[in-house]
């Protein structure tokens, strides 16, 4: 179709009301004319009006103004009995010539007037609804937006036991009420940031304006704003454009789907970061100590907490070298074991064919493929197929002398300690490492286990979390309240992480201060 622009005096007009317009970005730039004919028109065109089943178009005479009016709104987005009767019907049956403000008339919770004809069709693209009115060079926006999604339901992935039963869904402002309700001070601030330059994604950041460190939220703010993307629909693939380092085996941003969670990295300084799309919000910056820590550590006693953390560290290191140290050991160092075990491990795998490292590499490989195709199928049969897979598998092995009991016997273990690490980020970092200590086992024994084990350590104190050193505060030392490997007393635990660079150090009461 032929496009013709007209031009008379900074007042666009148009061949016909079908022709679509030269320049866009031009004409979304410019302000509202005052005249309802040309406003209203360039407000369809760019919608594909009446192509576009999803935009309506209401055209109202308003009795008290004597004027003609348009009201437009996206009916998937929008409440469409707020339209009806707090917007349409008060205009229409209004009739008192005295009021001539349209706030005094529409009963709505929020109304701004709006001069440009791009802001305009932001707001309208997020749900809420326009009203121009003949005369006038301004629109009204009135706020009308919802949308579809899921009520508030039990976390899946950071299950508690004495902690709330509530986590995130996919609603930005429902994830926010939900924080903002375990925070209920002047000082809780949210900011909007909009990203994607065809989708104009909504991003929150979250911070208390009192604690929050500015080094870390102006970084927070510059890299969100440096993203040059047509589309970034979630935070799990903001996530990916805003993290340090991109292709680091180690998560550097933490992901909770808990409130209560978020709720105290922001009352120790830290910043939020959620989302539309994405039942979690993200935490900066993290350290690894916090991929470490679950829920419960604090809503559990002092003792049981601990015990909690200590089985959690021993199961990392359970499912890092258990297969590499069997590797090692039944390779190179056969003088470590005992002389009957020895001999025990000789007459079961005297039948398997595949040396050890094939044999532990095609099990582990196989409960990877068992646990993710648990993950993927549907949920009624997920845990049947995980259950009975891993049963024939293993004993179908065995019979058939692929594989020795011993060597399902340590991939059971690994397996079923992988699952002690609640974090999923942390889960796939240690899995993934798990087979590098495998190899350099097979390669070089118990010297190339530790080998890898330097270097890791070596690789994790260069790793930074939005400037944050990872392994803050053990390394290097911040002033805080040690909550690392252990935790202290909760009456003990009196500092904030100095680490995030809070403006205030100390929990204390305001009043003692």
């Amino acid at each position: 179709m032929k496009r013709k622009l007209f031009k008379k005096s900074d007042i666009f007009q148009f061949e016909t009301s079908k022709e679509l317009l030269d320049d866009e970005s031009d004409i979304k730039g410019n302000s509202f004319s005052g005249d309802i004919s040309i406003d209203a028109l360039i407000i369809k065109q760019f919608y594909f009006f009446p192509q576009n089943v999803d935009f309506k178009v209401r055209h109202i005479k308003i009795p008290m103004m004597e004027k003609e009016a348009v009201i437009f709104y996206i009916p998937s987005l929008t409440d469409l009995n707020m339209v009806d009767e707090h917007i349409i019907k008060p205009l229409l049956l209004n009739s008192n010539k005295e009021t001539k403000e349209v706030s005094s008339i529409i009963s709505a919770s929020s109304i701004n007037e709006e001069q440009k004809i791009k802001k305009a069709i932001k707001e309208l693209n997020t749900g809420n609804t326009l009203l121009i009115i003949d005369g006038v060079p301004r629109c009204y926006v009135i706020h009308s937006s919802t949308a579809a999604g899921r009520s508030v339901e039990k976390p899946q992935n950071e299950t508690t036991l004495l902690g709330p039963k509530e986590s995130f869904v996919e609603k930005a402002d429902i994830n926010i009420s939900l924080i903002r309700k375990k925070i209920r001070t002047e000082d809780f601030t949210v900011e909007k940031m909009v990203i994607g330059e065809r989708s104009n994604n909504e991003v929150y950041i979250i911070y208390n304006k009192e604690l929050a460190g500015e080094k870390v939220l102006n970084e927070v703010k510059a890299r969100i704003g440096a993203i040059q993307k047509d589309a970034v629909q979630n935070l799990g693939l903001l996530i990916q454009h805003i993290e340090d380092r991109k292709t680091s085996l180690f998560p550097t941003i933490l992901q909770t789907e808990r409130p209560d969670r978020a709720a105290s990295f922001i009352e120790d300084g830290h910043v939020i970061v959620v989302m539309n799309n994405s039942p979690f919000a993200l935490v900066t910056p993290a350290t690894f100590w916090a991929f470490y820590h679950s829920a419960d550590d604090h809503y559990l006693r002092f003792i049981y907490g601990n015990f909690t953390r200590f089985l959690r560290m021993s199961a990392i290191f359970i499912t890092l070298f258990t297969p590499s140290i069997y590797i090692a050991i039944t390779n190179y160092h056969i003088e470590m074991l005992p002389a009957d075990l020895l001999l025990a491990i000789a007459g079961a795998r005297e039948m398997v064919p595949f040396p050890a490292i094939l044999e532990l590499l095609l099990m582990e490989l196989a409960f990877e493929l068992i646990r993710e195709a648990g993950i993927r199928v549907p949920t009624p049969i997920g845990p049947t197929i995980g259950i009975v897979g891993a049963l024939i598998l293993g004993q179908a092995a065995v019979e058939a002398n692929v594989v020795s009991p011993i060597v399902v016997i340590v991939v059971a273990l690994t397996g079923l300690s992988s699952f002690a690490i609640s974090d999923v980020n942390l889960n796939y970092a240690i899995r993934v490492a798990r087979f590098g200590f495998l190899i350099a086992a097979s390669l070089f024994g118990i010297f190339g286990m530790v080998g890898i084990f330097m270097v890791g350590l070596f690789y994790l104190t260069t790793i930074k979390s939005f400037g944050v050193p990872y392994l803050a505060p053990l390394t290097p030392k911040y002033r805080s309240s040690n909550d690392t490997l252990f935790r202290k007393v909760l009456t003990h635990e009196s500092i904030r992480p100095s680490f995030v660079k809070t403006k205030d150090l100390t929990k204390e009461p305001i009043n003692n201060k």
